[in-house]
């Protein structure tokens, strides 16, 4: 890896100083790097093409930024976590010499997981599109009111829904916001889409794990706002009538790892732990 990009979250201090340090490290062993802010999209845009890794300094959210960014251009994220969390992130502040020194002997693997691309259609033309790595979801707006959504899978009726939205989740966001609502977690080397309900009312409250290449249509029928969110970063006003169609997207987010295979298991386990326990 001779260019690589380095993002840092601008809402955590320490990211930037770590960036730079890191900046010297890569330039002490004559490699070339740049280093921008997560959210700089435009300039991440400009430079990504000659890159051949991003390192993120974040958070989950910032290796989502990352990852819907690079999975176009085939270029893996290495994640170091400065989050609360941490799923995605590879490294910890503690150490990150030696493993940054461990990829670059070639000593790691490269995960690939999967991307969901979603095309919001209103009366019937198509207005704009996303990728997504966890979840695209359509779901009410502001006012406590349910949304009905009519969900279809590959052309035909799935079921309606009269809920506070539904959840389209890949494997990667089963540990997410689909987690939080009763769904399964689905190992990341799955390419099954999840359709998960939020609170929904008399209708089927259990997911639905579909089959991979599966397409989901979902129509919107209120009579007030609803919403569509993209990994929880970027959202669009719906109207009754509009429709989402999701599916799995062509590119894949690929990410370095220098753990073994189940390090996901480790992981969840760790993060699932309840406070205080051992």
């Amino acid at each position: 890896m001779k260019r690589i990009g380095i993002l840092h979250h601008p809402k955590i201090p320490q990211s930037v100083p770590l960036a730079e340090e890191i900046c010297d490290w890569l330039e002490a062993r004559g490699l070339c790097h740049w280093h921008a802010s997560s959210w700089d999209e435009a300039l991440v845009e400009q430079e990504i093409e000659n890159v051949e890794l991003l390192i993120t300094l974040g958070g989950d959210g910032t290796i989502l930024r990352a990852a819907r960014m690079g999975a176009c251009h085939g270029v893996p994220i290495l994640g170091l976590n400065l989050g609360r969390l941490g799923f995605l992130a590879e490294l910890q502040p503690e150490g990150w010499q030696s493993k940054l020194d461990q990829m670059l002997a070639g000593s790691y693997w490269v995960e690939e997981r999967l991307m969901l691309h979603a095309q919001f259609l209103q009366n019937g033309e198509f207005r704009r599109s996303f990728e997504a790595l966890n979840e695209v979801v359509v779901s009410r707006g502001s006012l406590a009111r349910m949304v009905r959504l009519t969900a279809y899978v590959d052309g035909g009726y799935l079921t309606a829904y009269a809920s506070d939205g539904l959840i389209i989740s890949t494997p990667t966001g089963s540990t997410a916001y689909a987690l939080a609502v009763g769904g399964p977690i689905l190992p990341p080397e799955l390419h099954n889409i999840l359709v998960i309900p939020i609170a929904p009312h008399l209708s089927l409250d259990r997911a639905v794990v579909l089959a991979e290449g599966s397409t989901v249509s979902v129509e919107v029928s209120t009579d007030h706002t609803a919403m569509l969110t993209i990994d929880g970063q970027f959202e669009v006003e719906l109207q009754d009538e509009d429709r989402v169609i999701i599916k799995a997207s062509p590119h894949r987010a690929c990410f370095i790892r220098m753990q073994e295979p189940t390090y996901f298991y480790r992981t969840l386990m760790a993060r699932l732990r309840p406070a205080g326990s051992e």
